[in-house]
């Protein structure tokens, strides 16, 4: 599959942003191999129940910390000390920070590269985040608030793992802006449909007689990206919010997630709300597996053959450009692919008869 370089997207192979890369329940005190943004790294959490990710590969000899089932070290259970993690190897310990704390066998001062590099991580909705930024910045914006999280109405998602797909993120932030294929591939035409672009956010508004997830009557959806990573959907004014996250793996590969909080049009959701909720939830992930079907055996959309009636691929590459260039440059591209962009021959928004 094409990587960034064939996009044009920015200097950076991966972009700027927070990015899910774990359920929060499959974070433990066994440390956990996984790998993103074209690195190996180990998930984990301390004694005081907060989760790390470091790189995953010792700064001694280079093993790798997650990956070993026979040391001693894990036989032990020393491997996680506090909030310091052990390489099985030789047992040298890092602390939260990545610095190396002890060499049990060395009386020697510990070298400065005994460091593991860390990650800048949030744990939010059920899931771990982590912030990504090819410069080493702070985060410069904030994960996407979802207050129906807390709202005790709403049933809470249970994740479902897509796995991976063989393709550059853009072919999956080209959604948003594509306004031609709901009707052939999600049996939804819309009848009305913009994106407005804003900063570090990319909005999509539509309303279409959606045959499978809403026969007879209109699903309206507010769906926006906050950064490059993480989409929300909120389905006619909030009775589900659909939760998508995709995190690159690899220049090419990436991998993704799905939820749906529900309403559940009581005050206080209850058990016997939780069957109706997650039925909702399949009938969402059908929906968006057809799209997946589709990106898992497409080739690479380097320049779209663009029509009228197609949305604005245009405007929604130049946005995603920003977390692929120097956060230096971001507000001169956001200046650039800002505004409210309609559909040639459609409403910008729903039409009410007189």
């Amino acid at each position: 599959m094409a990587g960034t370089a064939d996009y044009g997207l920015g200097p950076f192979t991966y972009p700027r942003g927070w990015f899910m890369v774990a359920e929060a329940d499959e974070v433990t005190s066994v440390p956990s191999a996984v790998r993103y943004f074209g690195q190996d790294l180990v998930l984990y959490r301390g004694a005081s129940g907060r989760a790390y990710m470091v790189d995953a590969y010792c700064p001694h000899m280079g093993a790798h910390l997650a990956r070993n089932t026979t040391s001693y070290v894990i036989h032990d259970k020393i491997q996680v000390e506090g909030e310091s993690i052990r390489c099985p190897y030789h047992a040298w310990r890092f602390g939260a920070d990545g610095k190396c704390n002890q060499i049990p066998y060395s009386p020697a001062p510990i070298p400065a590269a005994a460091r593991l590099r860390t990650w800048t991580l949030q744990e939010r909705y059920g899931c771990i985040f982590a912030w990504h930024d090819s410069e080493g910045g702070a985060p410069d914006f904030d994960l996407p608030a979802i207050p129906e999280w807390d709202d005790p109405a709403y049933v809470h998602w249970k994740i479902d793992q897509l796995g991976m797909l063989p393709c550059h993120p853009q072919e999956i932030v080209d959604n948003l802006a594509d306004v031609s294929h709901l009707g052939p591939t999600h049996g939804g035409p819309p009848e009305y449909f913009s994106n407005i672009i804003d900063g570090i956010e990319a909005r999509q508004y539509q309303g279409a007689y959606h045959r499978a997830l809403a026969p007879g009557f209109m699903l309206e959806t507010d769906t926006f990206y906050t950064g490059p990573g993480i989409l929300l959907s909120y389905f006619n004014g909030g009775g589900a919010v659909m939760y998508i996250a995709h995190t690159p793996v690899d220049d090419g590969s990436l991998k993704a997630w799905h939820g749906l909080l529900v309403n559940s049009g009581k005050p206080a959701a209850g058990d016997d709300d939780i069957p109706m909720a997650r039925a909702q939830q399949a009938g969402s992930l059908a929906a968006l597996a057809q799209d997946f079907e589709v990106w898992a055996n497409k080739r690479a959309c380097i320049q779209p053959l663009a029509v009228p009636g197609d949305g604005a691929f245009s405007r929604v590459r130049l946005w995603y450009r920003q977390f692929y260039n120097p956060r230096a440059e971001a507000a001169k591209i956001q200046a650039l692919a800002n505004g409210t962009y309609g559909v040639r021959g459609m409403p910008a928004t729903r039409q009410i008869a007189s």
